[in-house]
């Protein structure tokens, strides 16, 4: 029986401003929502307990993005075969992609379990965590990797839908274990004083909720009839296995290599002490708030540059990719301003220290001033990654945001030892890498208009 293959969430017809709007403003709610976990693990934590537990939550940040940012980069190269297939109504390479999805997934969160687990306190250790945080960092990244394959799978789920252009449905479930977490994260730590081990756990428990609940939705074969699948069926074509890595692949390479710059970074700025730790992780819970719009807006245009270029429409991926680039560089510039002037305030929501408060500040005040050139690189990343590209950006921020950045860490704490020199690694990265993106963008654009 054939599938239909209309669906009011189609990127390819209709207003294109009006077609991005109602697309993204439910992934940026979702993804606000998902920030949530992380800083409602780090204020109750922040608030509740010491400020050595405080930062080994925030000392786990970029190390639990080198893990899972991998899968999340192989879920959204899924994303964009299936967008792409989607487009062009080619209703069984479709259901190929999406059966071979899931098979993948299930495996691969099976072994990241095993993997992880194992490495937990070796990779804590290599990262030159404080005697006085490693027990607390052990325990929490622990807990966090064994239930490791809720998470993967989730964000498995979460990009099959939005590859459809369906990003109200995981919002609706993730708005309801966003509730379950914070209630788990005050009951485990503040009553039953379970400290980072409840945080961590209430965070898997309530990812795994947001997996079961997307689930059930795919099963609802009347009114999901594209993404229902059966057990039977469940198996992996290797076609579209091949498809799904060559696109996934190198944006999930890209999101581990930035994670493993960041942890190299993280790991130096262990050196200076827990203070130090706490205020780079105070930050990079508020700077999650500003990855929202920056992010959202690059799945956005990932989702829908694949499912036009499927469609063929190129005239509404040069409108649409122009359109959302700006409004991306805008949204990012005016926040760094008002962090820039707020960071104080903003600081002190999660931690009271005066010592981590003036770490947070010196770091939140030297990279705020260039959210733009972060907004444009993930802006033209997802455009690349939509175009079939993710190739291209995945050497260029490898290249520049990983080992460039360590170079850079590396050699500038050589020369002077101070925490500043760490600030500076990441908006001399952004710049280099807007560059090379400009003429990434540019050299395909001409390609399009000789073909």
């Amino acid at each position: 029986m054939k599938i239909s293959m209309k669906n009011k969430h189609s990127l390819t017809e209709g207003s294109v401003v009006k077609g991005l709007i109602f697309f993204l403003l439910p992934l940026m709610l979702g993804q606000f929502l998902q920030q949530l976990y992380n800083v409602a693990d780090a204020w109750v934590i922040g608030n509740f307990a010491d400020n050595a537990s405080f930062a080994a939550v925030s000392s786990c940040g970029n190390l639990s993005f080198l893990i899972v940012g991998f899968f999340m980069g192989l879920s959204n190269g899924a994303g964009v075969v299936i967008s792409r297939y989607y487009g062009a109504k080619d209703q069984e390479r479709l259901k190929q992609a999406i059966h071979t999805t899931l098979a993948f997934g299930i495996l691969a969160s099976i072994l990241a379990t095993i993997i992880t687990s194992l490495m937990v306190r070796h990779i804590l250790v290599w990262m030159k965590t404080p005697e006085n945080v490693l027990p607390l960092s052990v325990t929490y990244f622990r807990v966090y990797c064994l239930g490791i394959s809720t998470i993967i799978m989730y964000n498995l789920f979460m990009a099959l839908m939005r590859a459809l252009g369906d990003s109200l449905r995981p919002l609706i479930f993730l708005c309801i274990s966003s509730v379950v977490n914070v209630i788990l994260d005050l009951l485990f730590v503040t009553v039953f004083h379970q400290g980072v081990f409840g945080a961590a756990l209430a965070t898997v428990i309530a990812q795994g909720l947001s997996a079961i609940l997307c689930l059930i939705q795919m099963q609802q074969k009347k009114s999901n009839p594209i993404l229902h699948f059966q057990l039977k069926h469940l198996k992996i074509n290797l076609p579209r296995l091949k498809e799904i890595i060559l696109q996934g692949l190198p944006t999930g390479m890209q999101n581990s290599a930035l994670s493993l710059g960041n942890v190299v970074v993280q790991s130096q700025v262990n050196s200076f002490g827990e203070y130090a730790m706490a205020g780079l992780g105070a930050h990079a819970k508020i700077e999650g708030f500003v990855f929202i719009p920056i992010i959202c807006i690059s799945m956005a245009l990932s989702t829908f540059v694949s499912q036009n270029r499927g469609a063929k429409h190129w005239d509404r991926i040069k409108k649409g990719s122009l359109l959302a680039s700006i409004s991306s560089l805008v949204i990012a510039q005016m926040i760094g301003i008002i962090l820039y002037i707020n960071a104080p305030t903003f600081l002190s929501f999660f931690t009271s220290n005066a010592d981590s408060i003036a770490y947070g500040c010196t770091f939140t005040r030297t990279v705020t001033k260039f959210y733009m050139a972060l907004a444009f690189c993930h802006a033209a990343s997802g455009i690349l990654q939509g175009m079939g590209r993710s190739i291209l950006a995945m050497v260029n921020m490898l290249s520049i945001w990983c080992i460039v950045r360590i170079i850079y860490v590396t050699l500038a704490l050589r020369i002077r030892h101070e925490f500043y020199m760490i600030c500076w690694a990441y908006p001399i990265t952004w710049m280099i890498s807007t560059v090379i993106f400009l003429v990434m963008l540019y050299r395909l654009g001409q390609r399009q208009k000789n073909l």
